[in-house]
């Protein structure tokens, strides 16, 4: 039977300090999705945002942000004194201010931690049996020690216990199970957030970046599994060439991989990550999924990424073993930009369901107006696309006619734009329908979440008010939802 999602970055929840979080409107985000008639609730990355805040640039694939950490929870556990004040809603997140304000709570209900650890010494014990979690906390803690430096810039006794670990690591214990007892909180409010959300019949969609950050854990620990040179700067870089969204292509900066490597340590490095994200959430989205097939080389020279060239990736070799570990891991292939045939080739071959973006692929005078296969996820948008209100809103006249009779022929007749589309959405062939909640409320692109090839302020900031719009529609969505359900 179809099933509906919305997408919605957790940052972007009407959290009351300054970011969504953990917290309570996290669950009551959950309640209002239930009422409304959807199965999943899709959010980015949760780990540690790296440059430009941007979820796709982490320091570690493992590890989460403590920007995510609930205060209010954190009260309600006795770890905290007393209870943060709210911060007044805003539609854009100060990531500095965020920081800076829950660090301090943070530090305060460690202090707490370590006076009554006792009280949760099982748990505790459990969680620190996870193998990233004490490297992460000694490589956020060298960071911090290193003003924010990329680890290849420290100094050589630092950036190197990684492999030889004789840099004597004592004075720096307290602020290394600081960074553990953060990831430990982090871990145990999300899987809590995640198990009320099961038991209200949603499903996590998750999100898996392609590639890691070259300031990361992943590539500290691992250096021979990237194409990087002994001083840890990159040989080669990642990106796509020119496309829709550039004409100049994107230039990412993350490290390539080393995939001989990888191979040769039997892929464990991928099936590791697969597998954490697999106990993270119900269902991962693969990110960049094409570069599972050929993926895109820059010379770290280039200032773009018009120069580059493809290499073959093992796709095949990798996902015959995902799918004879993760037997239990559901995976959504982002299939999305300039595709050769072999990418639908690979994903086809291992039943993975593809991605379809109606604002991209919508040819209304076409019979076959739409390919949306069964087995597929229908969006109106991703985070990197405008929205649907603002995409129609700059088509001529003429496409516009188009559609508006393209919905009439289909009996698609409500009040406004966005609402036609939500249904159109729902009437396509995809098991899976997932519309980003700005285009569910009619939003332009002041709300947009990313714009792809810029650094700006903009993106990965908007942050919900409000969910009372949300809910003023429930009954609608649920009705269009039932309605399209078979």
């Amino acid at each position: 039977m179809k099933k509906a999602g919305i997408l919605l970055p957790l940052q972007s929840l009407n959290g009351e300090h300054g970011v969504g979080d953990f917290g309570k409107k996290a669950y009551e985000f959950i309640d209002i999705i239930k009422k409304s008639g959807f199965d999943m609730w899709q959010i980015l990355p949760l780990n540690p945002l790296g440059y430009g805040n941007s979820p796709y640039q982490p320091y570690s694939s493992f590890a989460g942000d403590e920007i995510y950490i609930s205060l209010e929870l954190l009260y309600e556990d006795g770890l905290l004194c007393e209870n943060p004040p709210k911060i007044e809603q805003k539609d854009r997140i100060d990531y500095n201010f965020v920081r800076e304000f829950k660090g301090k709570y943070l530090k305060n209900a460690y202090e707490n931690f370590k006076k009554n650890k006792g009280n949760e010494k099982k748990s505790y014990k459990e969680f620190l049996k996870f193998e990233f979690v004490y490297k992460y906390g000694v490589f956020i803690t060298l960071k911090k020690e290193n003003n924010l430096k990329s680890w290849n810039e420290w100094p050589d006794e630092m950036k190197n216990w990684i492999k030889d670990k004789k840099l004597d690591l004592k004075p720096y214990e307290d602020k290394i199970n600081y960074e553990i007892f953060v990831q430990y909180i982090f871990y145990r409010q999300w899987m809590k957030l995640k198990k009320y959300a099961n038991k209200n019949n949603i499903k996590i969609v998750g999100d898996i970046p392609f590639y890691v950050g070259l300031d990361s854990l992943d590539v500290w620990e691992n250096q021979q599994y990237f194409e990087i040179k002994s001083d840890g700067r990159p040989k080669l870089i990642a990106g796509v060439p020119p496309d829709n969204f550039s004409i100049t292509g994107q230039r990412w900066g993350n490290p390539i991989y080393n995939w001989e490597k990888i191979r040769e340590d039997d892929f464990s490095f991928w099936i590791k990550r697969l597998a954490y994200n697999g106990k993270l959430y119900d269902i991962v989205r693969l990110d960049h999924f094409r570069a599972f097939d050929t993926y895109w080389v820059i010379y770290p020279k280039n200032e773009t990424a018009i120069e580059g060239e493809w290499l073959f990736a093992p796709g095949y070799e990798l996902f015959e073993k995902v799918q004879n570990e993760l037997k239990g891991v559901e995976f959504i292939a982002e299939d999305l930009g300039e595709i050769r045939p072999e990418v639908y080739e690979l994903r086809d071959y291992f039943k993975l369901k593809g991605m379809v973006i109606i604002q991209e692929f919508l040819r209304p005078k076409e019979e076959n107006y739409i390919n949306a296969p069964k087995n597929s996820v229908s969006y109106t948008g991703t985070h990197d696309n405008k929205t649907i209100k603002s995409w129609y809103e700059e088509l001529d006249e003429n496409n516009k006619k188009d559609i508006e009779k393209l919905f009439e022929k289909l009996g698609i007749q409500n009040k406004n734009i966005n609402d036609d589309f939500f249904e159109f959405a729902m009437q396509r062939e995809s098991e899976y329908v997932i519309i980003p909640l700005q285009d569910i409320l009619g939003l332009t692109d002041q709300a947009r979440i990313n714009e792809p090839a810029t650094l700006d302020d903009k993106n990965w900031s908007f942050k919900f008010k409000s969910m009372d719009k949300l809910k003023e529609k429930k009954e609608f969505l649920k009705e269009i939802i039932e309605k399209n359900r078979k």
